[in-house]
């Protein structure tokens, strides 16, 4: 049976590690198909596509973040073209935003006696744009926090010190980039959201309506009643269904790559229409 993991992220983003050691991580761990899903950039795509040759077959992706609601979403782009311009001027957009919120991060935790934090970020970014992960591993390393999690709890997370609200993409201009790219949109781990019910459904016509192609169903650490919930909503919303780990590092114990639930019959799998990027039709 083929291992897929679709949805993965790099030292292009928030990642710890590079492309080409990303690929190299699947590989032993007997991923067959991969996707190089990094936030807001296509930057390490090409060093991914080199390293994964004669390897294993490379999905070229992306997470956008989207505001919602005033919900912060994340969708997945699946088997994007790199060179679509309409993509590219979108997310350059979005990393200006996070330029911006990096500096004000920064400046929000000088405030609070703690200098130093955006360049610490910066360096740990290796040249990317530090996002909330970078400075939640300087707050770490600098002793500000116990752990990457304190980090978020005490300053990085929603209504704390550090916190920037950011205006992310539309929904409809997340789905509108993907589908020009020819790629699949994917509404990336629904139920971390916390949605009502109702609102759940509001979401899910607005992302059908906006060319939403596919729920990830399976992400790592799911336990089997929210894989069968979000089955249900991927077959109600007439939407395929993906799997995705969210790797970010080694070491998190319920985000290996590859280590991830059977995707329930019942769903059409978003492999399906991935062309000849996908190797065979296998349902894991």
């Amino acid at each position: 049976m083929t291992v897929r993991d679709l949805h993965t992220h790099s030292t292009a983003s928030d990642g710890s590690l590079a492309p080409e050691a990303l690929v190299d991580a699947a590989a032993e761990a007997g991923v067959a198909q991969l996707a190089l899903t990094d936030h807001d950039t296509l930057d390490g795509l090409d060093a991914a596509r080199r390293a994964a040759r004669g390897r294993l077959t490379l999905i070229p992706g992306v997470e956008i973040s989207v505001t919602w609601n005033k919900h912060l979403l994340h969708v997945v782009g699946l088997n994007v073209n790199p060179e679509s311009a309409s993509l590219a001027n979108g997310l350059a957009g979005l990393r200006t935003q996070r330029r911006i919120r990096a500096v004000e991060i920064g400046a929000r935790l000088a405030r609070h006696g703690i200098p130093g934090a955006e360049a610490g970020a910066r360096h740990l970014a290796g040249g990317g744009l530090p996002g909330r992960t970078h400075f939640a591993r300087w707050l770490v390393a600098e002793g500000q926090a116990k752990h990457f999690q304190a980090a978020f709890k005490r300053w990085l997370g929603q209504g704390r010190p550090a916190y920037v609200a950011t205006r992310w993409a539309g929904l409809e201009c997340a789905c509108e980039w993907i589908t020009q790219a020819g790629g699949i949109p994917v509404l990336a781990h629904p139920a971390r959201y916390r949605l009502t019910r109702t609102r759940m459904a509001a979401l899910l016509n607005e992302f059908r309506e906006a060319g939403g192609g596919a729920l990830e169903v399976v992400r790592a650490g799911a336990d089997p009643a929210e894989v069968r919930h979000l089955a249900g909503l991927a077959v109600g919303w007439d939407l395929a269904g993906s799997v995705g780990s969210d790797f970010h590092e080694p070491g998190r114990a319920w985000q290996r790559l590859g280590r991830l639930a059977k995707l329930p019959s019942q769903v059409r799998p978003v492999w399906h229409h991935l062309g000849s990027a996908s190797p065979d039709s296998s349902n894991t």
